[in-house]
């Protein structure tokens, strides 16, 4: 059975607004690396739109560092899953658009062959926390104190608390530091 990882940039007080984050050549490559070893990423409308045309256009312009050019990619190059009610199409041909239950949908996706799948955003992610359907979690935490900000799991309701034990850890030259936490 494939994971469901929620994967995301936050700030040392829980901000998610990526224009207050601090990206560097570290932070690339290892976002570089988790998907290259993923099998499809999966998002709501807002992070979709946000990610693309973006990405996929410094992939084809080469438009940046080489690093973020590697990242724009791999990116690129993996499926992109779009769970919205309102989008009429995906804007590449590595995206689709899913308008079925998302609950089922996921579970059909996890009995998928393939690799691990990648969460991003903030709105699907919390509908799937809060379903109990996230398996990992994985924060890179950037050394920075945003002061403002849509913050982590700010929009979550859960039915009990899940309990978490830290996997994976690591720290770069940066001070960013990764926390990859499984489901106890």
């Amino acid at each position: 059975m494939r994971n469901l990882i929620y994967a995301i940039n936050i700030s040392i007080d829980g901000c998610l607004d990526h224009t207050k984050m601090l990206p560097n050549e570290e932070s690339f490559e290892f976002w570089t690396q988790l998907i290259r070893d993923a099998s499809s990423l999966v998002y709501g409308r807002i992070t979709y739109q946000l990610m693309v045309p973006y990405w996929p256009d410094v992939a084809k312009n080469r438009s940046m560092s080489n690093p973020a050019n590697d990242f724009a990619d791999a990116f690129d190059a993996v499926e992109k899953i779009v769970f919205s009610k309102s989008l009429d199409k995906a804007e590449d041909k590595k995206s689709r658009v899913v308008r079925t239950d998302l609950k089922d949908e996921i579970l059909r996706l996890k009995l998928e062959p393939g690799k691990d799948m990648l969460l991003g955003g903030v709105d699907l992610p919390s509908q799937l926390i809060a379903l109990n359907l996230v398996d990992e979690f994985l924060f890179i935490v950037n050394p920075v104190i945003a002061g403002g900000g849509r913050g982590l799991f700010e929009a979550i309701t859960l039915p009990e608390r899940i309990k978490l034990k830290l996997v994976d850890s690591k720290v770069f030259e940066s001070g960013h530091v990764v926390l990859r936490y499984g489901k106890e």
